[in-house]
């Protein structure tokens, strides 16, 4: 690896971007931040020195995704941009624009300064929503890099959509014009140790499970994959060579939510009256989420156990991936231990 790149990470306040700042840190890498606001800056640092990294080579800069003001001087000099930021709402929008437009365009503008700034390599953040959901795969089917979306498929919500689309359309940039590599980081469910109060949608959720909001959980489960370990496929990713133009999929293991409730009253016996007690069956999860539009984010997971495989992750970015309860364990933890749950 270089001696000392300078790296940028767009949406420095993000869960995944804090991380991985805090693991560009550790290495020795100087990390240029982008932020809609300076407003969150110290809180960044605070949280970088939290995870146990000196934020003194870290700086950052106003760049905001829904306009082109200010993100060629946000990556010009890089050796390489991580691009994380990218919505992920509880509620999914009534309109699907609201959420896929940014997350499109956004991703374009980041690919657009980059190629001006002639920067060597971009790292995308897509998600296995990306991959998990074509229209023609048959059952036992195992998942990989090699599949994708079906983003044109009725039963996706706007956030699977959106991810699928912003991840096409930066294939289809780096594909249509000189342009930097392009690797991308398909991470599962993530969870692991927050950094602070500003919390991911993934950790919002043990919030409301332990509000005993939902004394019933819907049918689902999903890949998971920890923080420290997405960080980690970011950082391998925006230097090791012989990975340009491949994409990773970064998960380990499966959880249902159900399971999600039982580590939570497990680290925290306080709390074991709030979680779910029984699954729900799936027709009462879809009348539901007629009216909780919460839930409706989960529907195309009922009935779903996807089998994949996490072998490309791991030989190529010499990942040693945490387990799915080692991921939840130090989530519901960190939650607690800021006094948040």
């Amino acid at each position: 690896m270089p001696s000392d790149p300078q790296v940028v990470v767009t949406g420095a306040s993000g869960f995944v971007a804090k991380h991985t700042i805090a693991e560009f840190l550790r290495g020795g890498h100087s990390v240029r931040g982008t932020l809609r606001s300076m407003t969150k800056a110290e809180d960044v640092r605070r949280a970088v020195s939290r995870l146990g990294a000196d934020p003194a080579k870290l700086t950052f800069i106003v760049a905001d995704l829904v306009n082109d003001v200010g993100w060629e001087e946000a990556v010009g000099g890089a050796k390489a941009v991580v691009h994380t930021a990218s919505p992920f709402p509880m509620t999914q929008p009534e309109n699907p624009d609201d959420i896929i437009k940014p997350a499109r365009d956004g991703t374009l503008r980041v690919l657009k300064a980059a190629a001006n700034a002639a920067v060597p390599r971009v790292v995308l953040t897509s998600s296995t929503v990306a991959i998990f959901y074509p229209s023609d795969r048959p059952k036992g089917h195992v998942y990989s890099e090699d599949d994708f979306t079906d983003e044109t498929r009725a039963d996706l919500t706007p956030y699977f959509k959106s991810k699928t689309i912003a991840e096409k359309a930066a294939w289809d940039f780096a594909r249509s014009r000189e342009a930097p590599e392009l690797v991308v980081i398909n991470p599962s469910f993530i969870q692991g140790p927050a950094a602070d109060g500003d919390l991911s949608t993934s950790h919002e959720l043990y919030r409301i499970l332990a509000k005993g909001t939902y004394p019933a959980a819907p049918s689902i489960s999903f890949p998971v994959t920890d923080v420290r370990d997405v960080a980690a496929a970011h950082v391998a990713g925006a230097f090791q060579p012989g990975v340009a133009g491949r994409r990773y999929l970064v998960g380990e293991g499966r959880l249902s939510l159900f399971d999600l409730g039982q580590i939570l009253a497990r680290e925290l016996p306080d709390l074991r009256s709030k979680v779910p007690k029984f699954e729900l069956p799936d027709f009462a999860v879809r009348a539901i989420a007629v009216f909780d539009r919460k839930l409706r984010t989960v529907l195309p997971e009922l009935g779903e156990k996807k089998a994949y495989s996490n072998a490309r992750a791991k030989a190529e970015l010499g990942l040693s991936l945490r387990s799915a309860d080692e991921a939840v364990s130090a989530a519901v933890r960190s939650l607690r231990d800021l006094r948040l749950i």
